[in-house]
């Protein structure tokens, strides 16, 4: 693919204007994409500041950048006017402290986790990865403290930590995040599966909707809604609500962490997982809303 001079002269001059620039779909707070979201999250871990060009709003820069760098995929990471690579080379440059090298910071610490696994859960994880032959158990715990388990091959610059005979892969940041954690295996109404509690992390509280409204009233809750849009379309939310989608982990998490926090969802069940995250993160009065919004629909008469 040819590259047109006026849309190589807007990459030049983007680049010379920023040592650090992300081309991705979306942007670091909000990507657009799976590939773009690995990007920018791991940039987030170690920069505080970087320029990141939306290509999805500017076709013309979507398909220059790929002639310009002969690159054929987004993302695209440069550093000072130079291409670094995508999504799997940030990664890769992450966890072996390349990148940290790059942007003139400190190695990252790789000393493995204490870690615990319960008997439950280890029984639970060697059943589950028997057939798993050639792929070990990784663990990524992101800022907010929401966690994912995948199975994928090991990798050469892995931080692994050692419980119950098993072992757990981490990348640099989520090392340390994993500090003391807890990995059990709970079942609920949701289902069975793995979960993690972290030390200090406060117990999340039930509260009724009738507890709810007397709080509202009164003044003294911050009711948060992580419904998404199509879901506060179906049920409206509460004048008083905060809405996670509008404002986000990183914003209301700066809030003082002894904030009284009520978390709403449809039925309470993903609310749940919402409050453990903010719990882990330091918040000490942290409730979730028994039944969500169907439940105060009912008791309002509006269902």
């Amino acid at each position: 693919m040819s590259l047109d001079t006026a849309t190589r002269e807007r990459i030049e001059s983007l680049l010379k204007s920023h040592r650090v620039v992300l081309f991705m779909k979306g942007n670091r707070h909000a990507p657009a994409c799976g590939f773009s979201a690995a990007a920018a999250n791991t940039l987030n871990e170690l920069l505080p500041e970087y320029h990141t060009v939306n290509v999805l709003e500017d076709p013309e820069i979507r398909e220059g950048i790929k002639a310009y760098g002969d690159w054929p995929t987004i993302p695209q990471l440069y550093v000072e006017g130079e291409l670094v690579g995508g999504a799997d080379i940030i990664r890769q440059m992450y966890g072996s402290g390349e990148l940290h090298s790059l942007f003139g910071l400190a190695a990252p610490d790789r000393t493995p986790p204490e870690i615990t696994i319960t008997d439950a859960a280890a029984k639970a994880i060697r059943e589950g990865t028997a057939n798993a032959q050639g792929l070990a158990l990784h663990l990524e715990i992101g800022p907010d403290h929401s966690a994912g388990f995948q199975l994928a091959p090991a990798g050469e610059h892995d931080i692994v930590a050692l419980a119950n005979g098993l072992e757990v892969h981490f990348d640099p940041a989520s090392a340390q995040r994993a500090k003391g954690i807890v990995i059990d295996w709970v079942s609920t109404v949701q289902g069975e599966g793995l979960s993690l509690s972290f030390p200090g992390a406060q117990q999340v509280k039930p509260l009724s909707v009738q507890e709810l409204q007397q709080r509202l009233a009164a003044g003294s809750i911050t009711l948060v809604d992580v419904r998404s849009a199509a879901a506060r379309a179906e049920l409206p939310a509460l004048p008083q609500a905060r809405i996670l989608d509008d404002e986000g982990f990183d914003a209301l998490a700066k809030l003082p962490k002894d904030t009284a926090l009520a978390f709403v969802c449809m039925r309470g069940f993903s609310s749940l997982d919402v409050a453990k995250r903010f719990a882990a993160h330091g918040f000490s009065q942290v409730h979730n809303v028994e039944g969500g919004m169907e439940a105060w629909a009912a008791a309002s008469g509006k269902a």
